[in-house]
């Protein structure tokens, strides 16, 4: 029989403004989470947030776009919702873009990453939660724990990792995807990844035997909403240990804080930080992005933990870091690249901003 991982989020009300989700939203998620527990829908569950972002991490027996696994989930984000509307949270429900259900969460505004598999003798798995960014946030760290032997030891000692891995890569504009296979592709794997607004890891397999390895949430609340929510804060489920990259291989691809979108109103390029799950709270202008990892044993569909893996002095350069480039960029006001290229800022309010001076313009003349 197999497990499933099912990771599903969703920004539903904040203090402050958008910055930590409150604990009774929490608190209330947990006990639909524990009725569905009891009804035998789901076999464990974690309820954490990131930021601003509740997160449900939840193990089942029912296979990937289960429909009551899924409407368990919907149903925790739409009774939080309450809890938040009551005590006027900032942004409440602002993920749950409908009222009704329609037999998973997909296309409805919380993001989703699952993945099922047969259990091995020992199953870590890391979970990572995002907040004040977008799904492409992934690539570059991704691209590094499978593909980078400078990152991954294992890609070169280990022969268990020595044949590479498949990179399932969505196009999240024109709705379409492609399976590129590693080593013998990277470099035009690395065309479309660098794109990262565009073109968005979806799942990771090892090409021996296709075994799933990696699964990303790639909901974009912008493309899907028609104008800005707000950010997509993505989740992401990476296996570890025994034929897949180990679990400080998997870290190691976090210790470089790289550029990406979001942050302030969703329409700035900021360094993702690794923090502790504590530390998950973006203050300096909304942010900078957050990125926290929950380690987790498999057994028997049960979870075990979790251990907060950031939660260690030697990510304290890597923050320092995050910290200096934050300095940097924000030095640059209103400007690229701190804020984001034109094309990235349709979905935000610009637009509205730049209406009143359209009929100002003139044709200039040769």
């Amino acid at each position: 029989m197999k497990t499933t991982i099912s990771v599903i989020k969703a920004d539903i009300g904040s203090v402050a403004g958008h910055v930590v989700a409150h604990k009774a939203l929490k608190d209330k998620c947990r006990e639909v989470l524990s009725k569905a527990k009891e009804d035998g829908i789901i076999e464990d569950f974690y309820v954490t947030n990131c930021g601003d972002d509740v997160n449900l991490i939840m193990t089942h027996r029912r296979g990937e776009d289960d429909e009551e696994v899924h409407r368990t989930a919907w149903e925790a984000f739409k009774e939080a919702t309450k809890v938040s509307k009551k005590m006027k949270l900032y942004g409440a429900g602002q993920d749950l873009l409908s009222d009704t259900f329609s037999g998973n969460v997909k296309g409805l505004g919380p993001g989703c990453a699952e993945m099922e598999f047969k259990e091995r003798p020992s199953d870590p798995v890391v979970v990572f939660c995002c907040d004040k960014t977008e799904p492409g946030a992934f690539n570059l760290p991704l691209f590094r724990i499978f593909a980078d032997p400078f990152n991954t030891a294992g890609l070169v000692i280990d022969p268990s990792l020595h044949k590479g891995y498949k990179f399932e890569v969505y196009d999240v504009i024109d709705h379409k995807r492609v399976m590129m296979s590693c080593p013998e592709e990277m470099y035009d794997l690395l065309a479309l990844l660098g794109s990262i607004s565009r073109y968005v890891i979806k799942k990771i397999y090892r090409k021996k035997d296709d075994e799933i390895a990696a699964s990303v949430s790639t909901e974009r609340l912008n493309l899907i909403a028609g104008k800005y929510i707000g950010k997509d804060d993505p989740v992401a489920i990476v296996r570890a240990q025994s034929g897949f990259p180990a679990t400080g291989e998997i870290l190691e691809a976090f210790a470089q804080p790289h550029l990406v979108g979001g942050w302030m109103r969703g329409s700035h390029n900021g360094p993702l930080m690794p923090v502790s799950e504590k530390d998950a709270v973006p203050t300096r202008f909304d942010g900078p992005p957050r990125v926290m990892a929950l380690g987790f044993q498999i057994s028997e569909c049960k979870l075990i933990g979790p251990i907060d893996l950031f939660d260690d002095p030697i990510f304290e350069r890597s923050r320092r870091l995050a910290a200096n480039i934050s300095e940097y960029m924000r030095r640059h006001g209103p400007f690229e690249p701190h804020r984001l290229p034109s094309d990235e800022m349709e979905y935000t309010t610009l637009p509205d901003v730049l209406k009143k001076l359209k009929d100002r313009f003139e044709d200039i003349e040769d």
